[in-house]
């Protein structure tokens, strides 16, 4: 590896890796089956601080840097995709905008049992009638006294079913177009809260995806985040940080689709040798193995300029477009290289090929990255 990992983060990816490897990865295929939510697997991993990394220690978190958490990141995802999204969505949509615009009221109610691993956190944004483009929402919050009145159906919402803690976004006063939407913490359970249709996935298949539904939900007032109309600004903020999060999910799951090709091909022989001797399949691995390294690469470039504070917006585009996609092309390569089997369930690839499809979708698509890019380098 060519990026300088300093020993604590060495120390940090060893830790994490032997965790997945031998807690996460063993049950992975059973939970794709059943579509179980790996809930002891999760308080395990708050118990070894995973699910606070970015957050201080004051507030129960790990208080680590960007890179160690892309680091601890992929690994997971090396055993399972997943449990990887579900640690991506609780630190950086659901504690990162609660550690960086909650008053200290939130901090302590929600952030603490949050970091700590105590309770789960999800990112409401999405709607059916809003995707891409979060100012067609049509979710609405009215002030009601030392209440809002929450109003509204998100959809997509991945561990909507599992959270405790949810950060949703609403207009507040739809004039103002983008600068009219705020956002709120709602704790489940909340009267007028409730989940509804749990979606049948392709991929990523223990990972809940369901639809939220807010009925005159009754939401302190006290549980704004930032002002009234930085809802929008909070949403791009903290999707900034997701991206690193999915690009890093995107290489530890290209890394494993390229570990199981490399040892399959080193095992099938054909014409009385490993087919690891043909030169098709060697250079379908070198392409495979460039790919991941300039994934990873790109994906610690956006998470250290984050870590030194600088505008990391477009990086973590680049790294999320290229990740993603290269996941994908690296999933059907490794499918392709199993032959036969590699459509089987008998091999984990077929599994990782369907979990390696939504990566390109979630958390900002292809082309709105690439509308990103262009407008950092064009300018609008």
């Amino acid at each position: 590896m060519a990026y300088h990992l300093t020993e604590e983060q060495r120390m940090i990816r060893a830790m994490v890796r032997d965790f997945a490897r031998e807690e996460i990865m063993p049950t992975a295929a059973e939970r794709d089956r059943t579509g179980e939510f790996p809930t002891e697997i999760i308080k395990k991993m708050g118990e070894l601080g995973l699910m606070g990394m970015n957050v201080p220690p004051e507030y129960n978190g790990a208080g680590v840097d960007t890179v160690s958490y892309s680091v601890a990141l992929q690994e997971i995802a090396y055993a399972d995709a997943s449990t990887a999204v579900i640690m991506s969505v609780h630190n950086s949509v659901a504690c990162g905008p609660i550690y960086l615009f909650g008053s200290d009221y939130l901090k302590e109610t929600y952030l603490k049992p949050l970091a700590a691993g105590e309770k789960l956190g999800c990112f409401a944004l999405t709607e059916p009638w809003a995707g891409s483009d979060p100012t067609s929402q049509r979710s609405t919050a009215v002030r009601d006294g030392d209440y809002y009145i929450l109003n509204g159906t998100k959809m997509f919402i991945t561990s909507g079913k599992n959270a405790d803690v949810t950060v949703v976004t609403a207009y507040t006063d739809r004039d103002k177009r983008h600068r009219g939407i705020s956002a709120f913490v709602v704790e489940k359970g909340t009267p007028g809260f409730s989940v509804g249709k749990e979606e049948e996935k392709m991929g990523l298949r223990s990972s809940d995806t369901t639809e939220l539904i807010f009925e005159d939900c009754r939401v302190p007032a006290e549980n704004l985040l930032g002002n009234e109309g930085d809802g929008f600004m909070i949403a791009m903020a903290s999707l900034d940080g997701g991206r690193i999060g999915i690009a890093s999910q995107s290489v530890g799951l290209a890394q494993a689709c390229l570990d199981a090709a490399v040892s399959y091909a080193r095992e099938r022989v054909q014409f009385n040798k490993p087919i690891s001797q043909f030169q098709g399949l060697r250079w379908m691995i070198a392409d495979m193995a460039t790919e991941i390294e300039a994934a990873r690469l790109l994906t610690f470039n956006a998470a250290a300029m984050k870590d030194r504070g600088e505008n990391y917006t477009a990086a973590a585009s680049m790294a999320k477009v290229f990740a993603s996609e290269m996941a994908n092309r690296v999933a059907y390569k490794a499918l392709q290289i199993h032959g036969g089997y590699g459509y089987t369930k008998e091999f984990p690839v077929e599994r990782y090929y369907r979990d390696a499809r939504v990566l390109t979708i979630y958390e900002g698509t292809s082309e709105i990255q690439r509308r990103v890019i262009a407008k950092h380098i064009i300018g609008k």
